[in-house]
């Protein structure tokens, strides 16, 4: 559900995501359920638990390979999974953007980085030619970069990884979508960048009304910067609560998950490990 007075632009009811291997088929993402609004939602689970292939499921993402299946998957009313694969390519570019963990995979090597943020303006039919350059200058300044015009015209490896995910973040929030889904924008970057680069997204979802969808492991974060938190267990939703409740959550594994994180004043004594019981798989969302 959305956060209360927020009406919903995303609704997920029993996304399923599955790729066949030779062992038969593996489910990724089993009968998740979810709405987002105009608000920061967070979705957390330690690595393959589902919760960046249902960020990809939702922009459309998903390899050839893999089968998504869907009760409803709507966008502002629009049934995703019905559009013609065109529609469906224009509105992830325009109103839907996703933001990955690393920009050098993101990021086109053979092309300046200012040229890829004006294409996004020129493929959208927003501006063109100088007007172009000039509103892909302006979103790297949006970013808090603080010479734009060297930026611009330099290429993705002249960047350092801080560098780097802004301008990804200008190049995705150009055409102004209405959904931003940011999957670990931060974990590569360390401390006092991933606070800056953070505060960058929190300011512009803040200013353009936009909803979030932020993709995580790290649990202290989350709590701090979403409104609500979805936690993933083998790509089933295990719970859903408010951030601010995050510490107060009943789900066995999502309390695992709070006690392994390292705390500095935990004492000398040996980490908690993750237990899993074999029948949480079975619980979450869907049957």
């Amino acid at each position: 559900m959305t956060a209360p007075g927020t009406p919903a632009i995303l609704e997920v009811d029993d996304l399923r995501v599955a790729f066949p291997t030779r062992g038969g088929l593996v489910h990724a993402v089993r009968g998740v359920s979810f709405s987002v609004g105009r608000e920061k939602v967070a979705i957390v689970g330690e690595s393959g638990s589902g919760k960046s292939m249902t960020g990809r499921a939702i922009i459309g993402a998903v390899p050839r390979t893999g089968t998504v299946t869907a009760k409803r998957l709507a966008f502002d009313g629009m049934d995703l999974l019905a559009l013609p694969p065109a529609r469906r390519r224009a509105l992830a570019g325009r109103r839907i953007a996703m933001v990955l963990q690393d920009p050098k995979f993101s990021l086109n090597p053979v092309m300046r980085v200012g040229e890829q943020i004006a294409e996004g303006f020129r493929v959208h039919g927003i501006a063109r030619g100088a007007e172009a350059r000039d509103r892909a200058l302006a979103m790297l300044e949006a970013v808090r970069i603080r010479d734009p015009g060297r930026v611009y015209r330099a290429y993705p490896h002249e960047l350092s990884g801080g560098m780097g995910q802004r301008a990804m973040i200008a190049m995705m929030l150009a055409p102004g979508p209405d959904l931003l889904i940011a999957d670990e924008p931060t974990s590569a970057l360390d401390v006092t960048v991933q606070a800056q680069v953070l505060a960058i997204i929190d300011d512009l979802v803040s200013r353009s009304g936009m909803g979030l969808i932020f993709i995580s492991h790290d649990l202290d974060l989350v709590a701090r910067f979403c409104d609500r938190v979805i936690v993933m267990l083998a790509g089933r939703i295990v719970e859903s609560v408010a951030a601010s409740d995050l510490r107060r959550v009943s789900h066995p594994y999502a309390q695992g998950l709070l006690r392994c994180v390292p705390r500095i004043d935990g004492g000398q004594g040996d980490l908690p490990t993750l237990s899993r019981d074999a029948i949480w798989r079975a619980e979450g969302s869907a049957p």
